[in-house]
Formats: C-alpha cells, sequence, structure tokens
C-alpha cells in the first residue's frame, strides 16, 4: 500500500544480495530507437560506447571467458534515462569540440546508419524452448520470442496517489496529491486525457470504480468521500467528514456497497443509497493498509493494519470475527487465490503469509520473498500474483507454493499504486517520480495450468520476463539444465 506513515522504507541498493550467476550474455528485441545511449562497460570500469555492429552476440556455447568479453552489470538496477542522458552529453561535447570522428561514434551509437540497414539479431530467437526441462522456463522463452505491446507511459505535474482501471472501457482513472482525478483513455499509440475533475480540496487517497464502471469513489485527505457519475462527473453522494482521520484504504464490494478505513484503524461499512455509514469498527490502533473481501459470499470483510494484525469481521453480524496473532512487522496487502480458498498477506519485512479461508487466526504456511517491503498485490491467475515494493520492482509470484518468477517491471523509485485491468491483460503501476507505466501480462494465463518447484531459485529475483522494459544482461537460460 501507499506507506504514508510506514517506517519501513529501504533504499533499492540494499534490496537484494543474492549471488550473482555467470551466464552468457544475450540481448532481446532491441528497436533501433531503442539503440541511443546503450554502453557497455569494460573489467576495470572503463565506459565506452557501444558501436551499433558490436551487438552480435557471442555463442552460449563458446567460451565466456575471453578478455574480450563484455557484459552489462545488474540491468535490474540501470535507468533507461540515465544511459540516454549519458549519450546525448557525449554528442554535445563531441559537436562543442568540433570532434567529427566523436560525432560520427554517437551516430552509430544512437541506432543511426547501421542499426537502421539491419535490425539487431536476437540470440533467444536461435534458442529452442523444447530443450527445456522445466515447464516454465519453456513458457518464459516462447512468450519472450512473441510481440508485446502496451500504451506509453502518462507523465503527471503532481504526485500520483492511487489509480483505477474501469471495469469496461479502456479509462484509467488517476488521483493526484492535489485532488484532482484525471480520467485517460489509453491505447497502445497513445493516452488522451479525457477530463480532470476537482474533487477534493486536499491530496486524493483512494480511487476505485465500482463494477459495473458507472460511479467513480474518491477519498481526500481532508477526510471526505466523493461518488461520481463517472461519465458526467456529477457528485451522486459526497460526505463531508466521512471519518475522523484521513482514510489510507478502501475496498469496493459491489454496486452500492463499500468499505473504507482510515489512519488510526477505524473501519466503516457504506451504502451509496444511505446517508450515513451503515456500520462503524474500530478494532484496530494503527492505520488500515487494506481492506478485502471475497465476491461470491461477501460473509467476512478482513483488514490488515500497521499493527501487525490480520482482522476479520462479519459483515452480517457487524461485529468481529476472529483476529489473529499480532507478527513483529506491518501486515500491508493481501490478496485470494486458488478459487478463494487461500488467503496470502504480504509484510513490510517481506514476508508471505497464508491462511486457510474462514481459518484467519493463524497462518498454515509462510515463505519469505525479496528483503523489500511488500506493498502492493494484485492477483492475476489462481495462483500469480504481481508484487510491488519500495525497490521499485515488480515481480510475478507463485503464490502457492511460493516462488519468485521474475521482475514485470520496474520504477526507478519505490511502488506507491498497482491496478489491473478488466481484462486482466495489463497493469498499471505509478511510483514518486510522478509516471504511471503500463505492464502487458497476458502471457501469464497459460501459466496456470504448470506445475512448480516450490524450491526457491535466486536466479529468478533478477530476470526480466517478456513484459518488461529492459533485457537481461547475462543469458538467463544458458546452462540450466547443467543442474540436472
Amino acid at each position: 500500500m501507499r506507506n504514508f506513515q510506514s517506517p519501513y522504507f529501504r533504499d533499492s541498493d540494499d534490496s537484494e544480495e543474492e549471488e550473482e550467476i555467470d551466464l552468457a550474455p544475450y540481448i532481446l528485441a532491441v528497436r533501433p530507437d531503442e539503440l541511443e545511449g546503450l554502453v557497455e562497460y569494460l573489467s576495470e570500469g572503463e565506459e565506452v560506447s557501444a558501436p551499433a555492429e558490436s551487438f552480435d552476440m557471442p555463442n552460449p556455447d563458446e567460451s565466456s571467458d575471453s578478455d574480450d568479453t563484455y557484459e552489462l552489470e545488474d540491468d535490474s538496477q540501470m535507468s533507461d534515462s540515465s544511459l540516454d542522458s549519458d549519450s546525448d552529453g557525449q554528442a554535445e561535447e563531441d559537436a562543442a569540440n568540433g570532434n567529427k570522428t566523436g560525432a560520427a561514434q554517437a551516430s552509430t551509437s544512437n541506432g543511426e546508419g547501421t542499426a537502421e540497414e539491419a535490425p539487431a539479431r536476437r540470440v533467444i530467437d536461435d534458442y529452442d524452448e523444447d530443450m527445456e526441462e522445466d515447464e516454465v522456463i519453456k513458457a518464459i522463452i516462447s512468450e519472450i520470442k512473441k510481440p508485446r505491446s502496451k500504451p506509453p507511459d502518462i507523465q503527471t505535474e503532481d504526485f500520483v496517489v492511487d489509480l483505477s482501471f474501469h471495469p469496461c472501457e479502456d479509462i484509467l482513472a488517476v488521483g493526484t496529491s492535489v485532488g484532482d482525478v484525471l480520467m485517460y483513455r489509453y491505447a497502445n499509440d497513445a493516452n488522451v486525457l479525457a477530463a480532470t475533475h476537482e474533487l477534493h480540496t486536499k491530496a486524493i487517497r483512494c480511487v476505485e470504480f465500482v463494477p459495473d464502471g458507472k460511479s467513480l469513489i474518491s477519498t481526500g485527505r481532508e477526510r471526505s468521500i466523493v461518488v461520481m457519475d463517472a461519465e458526467t462527473g456529477k457528485f451522486k453522494r459526497f460526505w463531508e467528514s466521512a471519518h475522523d482521520e484521513p482514510v489510507y484504504s478502501m475496498t469496493v464490494l459491489g454496486e452500492h456497497l463499500f468499505a473504507t478505513g482510515d489512519d488510526d484503524g477505524e473501519v466503516k461499512l457504506w451504502d451509496v443509497r444511505e446517508r450515513n455509514a451503515v456500520f462503524s469498527l474500530r478494532p484496530v490502533e494503527d492505520f488500515v493498509s487494506s481492506l478485502l473481501a471475497n465476491q461470491h459470499q461477501q460473509k467476512y470483510l478482513l483488514l490488515t493494519s500497521g499493527d501487525g494484525l490480520l482482522t476479520t469481521i462479519n459483515i452480517a453480524q457487524r461485529k468481529m470475527y476472529v483476529q489473529s496473532e499480532p507478527y513483529e512487522e506491518e501486515l500491508n496487502c493481501m490478496g485470494m487465490f486458488k478459487r478463494e480458498s487461500k488467503l496470502v498477506v504480504g509484510t513490510s519485512k517481506g514476508n508471505y503469509y497464508t491462511y486457510n479461508w474462514g481459518q484467519f487466526a493463524y497462518h498454515c504456511d509462510a515463505f519469505t520473498g525479496p528483503s523489500a517491503s511488500a506493498n502492493r498485490m494484485v492477483p492475476i491467475t489462481e495462483q500469480i500474483a504481481v508484487m510491488a515494493g519500495e525497490d521499485g520492482i515488480l515481480r510475478a509470484m507463485h503464490m502457492v507454493p511460493g516462488r519468485v518468477l521474475g521482475i514485470v517491471g520496474q520504477h526507478s523509485m519505490a511502488v506507491d499504486t498497482l491496478d489491473i485491468s478488466g481484462s486482466g491483460e495489463l497493469i498499471a503501476s505509478s511510483s514518486h517520480d510522478n509516471d504511471v507505466r503500463f505492464w502487458n501480462v497476458k502471457y501469464f494465463e497459460d501459466f496456470d495450468g504448470i506445475k512448480y518447484n516450490s524450491k526457491p531459485d535466486k536466479r529468478m529475483l533478477r530476470h526480466n520476463l517478456p513484459s518488461s522494459q529492459r533485457t537481461n544482461a547475462k543469458d538467463f537460460f544458458a546452462g540450466l539444465g547443467d543442474d540436472e
């Protein structure tokens, strides 16, 4: 969740300490316009421009011990923008000094000339996925070879606090720190700002469409709640002082019902047809980090909180059903899996606790993921979820049993909010740098039938999946069969 009060912030440099695997390098689909600014690093730490003709990578079967072999170091932490700025700066310096040779090198490195005449060769295209025994690796290789499309990034002037996909149309609602909700129509070629709604006098806290998409519910830091007509922008319902403290989390239960939790541990259930809240409880003393209810029965309302408690409220009886044993860490997010038979909760220390549905007093299983705080969780299949953390990396995780599948996407700063489109094809995320990025995750639909090995694989922590905007600096697939 959005850590308005969380003390558990980690720097991205400290987020992972896994051993680096020495694998043969390769590049994936690289367009000529992406070659600009690409650099390589010599073993002595010397930085040089990479000419376009140098992108023919060595055969993975050949020895990689040669002194002439270059490789990119830790591409999961390298920013594309930083590479572009380095390349542009070098080109400007060459032009200022009148260095024609330097200008020619810059022209080659930014994709002009040779790169335009012949596209970069992809080593992965020559790899036969049928040679792999691991079904997960085989499926990933197959997807990497396919073209992938997604909408371009959205840049906003104000800090993005929350976002929500329209359940039926290609519309994304973006809540900002100045109290506005921006309505974008997104497409693979361009995004269009369709409307701007000034709903709150202070920062937005939560934004969510109702299931039919006709209404949008938003909460603000000034403690108000607005139910807006999504098409016209007119108010359907307005509560000026809905809570004594600002709302921290919200979940929509149906066409008329939704629940909110505030910074002080109070939970309220609302009906848009009623003037006042249906009921309110204060089962915890810290902020309510997330709320969840199963879609079929809606018997229980679950909440996680900053004081390390999982609390279950019986909606019909309007009272607390059960509360878990306290954990020595914040419980930040949760999701349902295995046809709503399993509940998985993510924590500020990167731990994950699994509960049988209806048995919420204590977890039945637990596993440790990446060390970064688990801020947001979005289930994308019956067994797989996308996790976002303080290190700015979005990872796909098989939740039952726990296993990291790889990196879906990345930001340069901590990820604050995450949502999945109604079709299940796109994930949208935002971070502290005021941008919204899209990730195409449709390929995960074919992964649910695969039998997973629960044994952790540290290589997956750094591996970029087909949706990621970056390629792998090392051939993740080379040598995987050597351990068999």
